[in-house]
């Protein structure tokens, strides 16, 4: 079976500027993160051992000069020094464990220092969702042609409608060749549409930005917030988030994801010099509007124009929701869009995969004989990744209800 991730960069932006920060600030930190499959596919027979042979085939895919002068040329804000670890950078197939119990159903794990694991998450993600397509042969289904207009039909509409946009729909793709496929239409389609309001940001692949000389576009993702709420605690997780974002990029890449533990502590520790250093938030659960209506307070309440403010909306959206977003948005902050799976898999006959890979333990040092274990709980109530346990322990240390 033909190798899927051929690229070093085949990659979201966010993986290397967190890895960058993980460098800087942890450099001794290990972690564990766990595969979760929401709808509890019954995967093929022999998946897991085709899914660890492609992790295997990892070690040899390394970065070239071309993706380093690609990158050096188009994010400014990463320093020099980390190129150098990224040469040398080979990824290990004993960081992870791979298994399938009797009934198919998957079972990942990963483990080690955390600047090694931090770039197997979203290439895994990839390899699965795209392997699983192959091997039950829904692959047979896609019609590129039919989606090279649709994706474009999806731009136009958005970039009529004012909507400043951008893919990001690597780790849920249905293939290396969808993404591709979508990322240029939407470039060509932007190129045909310059007189209109709305425009093609750029993808949170890095690889597909070189290819189509576009903007590689990311941050930040809730494993950095969550894994700091592991070692400190979540109360002032947010707080140093920040406070080691800013220190590691001096001002650039100021979008700040909030919602790990919910808009209430954030908001907490969302200061006035952190509110004028950060250019703009990220929403990434609860209701969009409501969301976006508790962050205009925000800024009002410390005399901060939200207009002048950045807004990403990237909650499972898709392009009449954008489109809606845009309409009540426009007049209250600077309103841009992320979208992933509606993007890279949406094909008649295909269910988009419903995985994630989420940290769940961390130690700040190798020689703790002991894991603090973290999760995630975001603004959708109920929808909480972690064990139940320690759930129910940040909920307690929050003052949230169950």
């Amino acid at each position: 079976m033909r190798q899927i991730i051929t690229h070093f960069t085949d990659d979201d932006l966010y993986k290397f500027t967190m890895c960058c920060a993980v460098i800087r600030n942890f450099p001794r930190t290990q972690v564990k993160y766990r595969f979760t499959d929401r709808d509890n596919t019954v995967y093929p027979a022999g998946f897991a051992d085709e899914l660890y042979r492609q992790i295997t085939l990892l070690e040899n895919v390394v970065i070239t000069e071309e993706e380093i002068e690609f990158m050096k040329r188009k994010c400014n804000y990463i320093p020099g020094w980390f190129y150098s670890f990224l040469r040398g950078f080979r990824y290990d197939r004993r960081n992870v464990s791979v298994s399938q119990d009797s009934d198919g159903h998957l079972d990942v794990e990963f483990e080690g220092c955390w600047s090694d694991t931090i770039l197997l998450e979203v290439k895994v993600l990839a390899i699965i969702s795209e392997l699983y397509y192959m091997m039950t042969g829904q692959e047979s289904l896609i019609d590129y042609e039919e989606f090279y207009q649709r994706s474009m039909n999806k731009a136009a509409r958005m970039i009529g409608a004012g909507c400043q946009f951008s893919d990001f729909g690597t780790r849920r793709r249905a293939s290396f060749r969808a993404q591709d496929t979508c990322v240029r239409a939407m470039k060509e389609c932007g190129e045909a549409m310059t007189s209109a309001k709305g425009r093609f940001v750029g993808t949170s692949n890095v690889y597909l930005a070189m290819k189509y000389d576009l903007t590689p576009i990311g941050t930040m993702a809730h494993e950095f917030v969550c894994a700091i709420a592991g070692m400190y605690g979540p109360q002032m997780a947010n707080h140093i988030a920040m406070d080691m974002w800013a220190s590691t990029y001096r001002g650039a890449l100021g979008t700040f994801l909030y919602d790990t533990y919910g808009w209430r502590i954030f908001s907490l520790n969302f200061s006035e010099d952190y509110a004028n250093m950060f250019k703009g938030l990220r929403v990434d659960s609860g209701d969009n509007y409501h969301e976006l209506d508790m962050i205009v307070d925000k800024y009002r309440s410390l005399n901060i124009d939200p207009r002048t403010k950045q807004v990403i909306f990237s909650n499972g959206l898709n392009v009449d929701e954008a489109i809606d977003i845009q309409r009540y948005a426009a007049d209250k902050c600077l309103p841009s869009f992320g979208i992933g799976t509606h993007f890279t898999n949406d094909f008649p006959g295909i269910r988009p995969r419903n995985i994630v890979i989420k940290l769940l333990a961390v130690k700040i040092t190798e020689s703790w004989p002991f894991y603090c274990e973290t999760c995630k709980l975001s603004e959708d109530h109920g929808k909480y990744t972690g064990n139940q346990a320690t759930v129910r322990r940040f909920l307690e240390a929050l003052h949230l209800p169950e």
